[in-house]
């Protein structure tokens, strides 16, 4: 079996990765892991259950009782599955993804998901997006990018998103969350969100989606070529 291709698109929350990895995913015809929906899911079990991501006992009390699973719809998009329920909608709301930050920090649920996240690189050819990625999950990753724009700018592509889908968004609260998020994500003990050695930069700030698209397939395509 020929040695499977990955690609790893780290980047703090509100640049564009999933939009950008997705993209890339079907252009290249690759498999898209959203790692962060990963998180999402442990969160929204959690919040279910009203314990507190901080609950580090209570975490653990629960996690034998949760499955995570991710399947692919005919259009390739990809879909969560906690415990046989596909949880792919409600685990998008910005409670949600502030909740997703503190729970990627326990180190029991991240040793949960790793092989996971890993098991899934050695069966397809993946474009694979989310914190540390390069650094932690897939650190052998034939291509990193590290994704990122300013906060200001991720705010407002936060606030339209949520805006789209009728969801009520307030732009100087979800600046404020990213800053939050961005602190939180840095600052972990375990496997915090940095920049990958060999990862290239990419700025999205000045960009539009198709811009960013064309930028790092040119990136991969060079990568792959050596």
């Amino acid at each position: 079996m020929a040695k499977k291709i990955a690609v790893a698109i780290d980047g703090p929350a509100g640049a564009g990765k999933s939009t950008i990895a997705r993209r890339l995913a079907a252009e290249l015809g690759y498999c898209y892991v959203d790692t962060g929906a990963i998180y999402r899911t442990v969160a929204y079990f959690l919040d279910l259950l009203g314990i507190s991501p901080k609950d580090a006992d209570g975490v653990a009390r629960y996690l034998d009782e949760l499955t995570v699973s991710i399947t692919y719809d005919e259009e390739g998009k990809q879909h969560m599955i906690m415990n046989g329920m596909d949880v792919t909608e409600d685990i998008r709301t910005q409670e949600i993804s502030q909740k997703a930050s503190l729970v990627s920090a326990n180190p029991l649920v991240r040793e949960m998901l790793l092989d996971l996240q890993r098991d899934m690189a050695k069966e397809y050819n993946v474009i694979m997006d989310g914190r540390d990625i390069g650094t932690v999950v897939l650190p052998r990753a034939k291509v990193k990018i590290f994704l990122t724009a300013s906060p200001e700018v991720r705010a407002k592509r936060r606030t339209a998103e949520l805006e789209a889908k009728g969801q009520t968004a307030n732009y100087e609260k979800v600046l404020k969350e990213i800053q939050q998020r961005d602190y939180q994500d840095s600052h972990r003990a375990i496997a915090p969100l940095k920049q990958a050695k060999d990862a290239v930069k990419v700025d999205t700030s000045e960009l539009d989606i198709d811009g960013v698209v064309a930028t790092i397939r040119k990136i991969v395509e060079g990568k792959i070529g050596q």
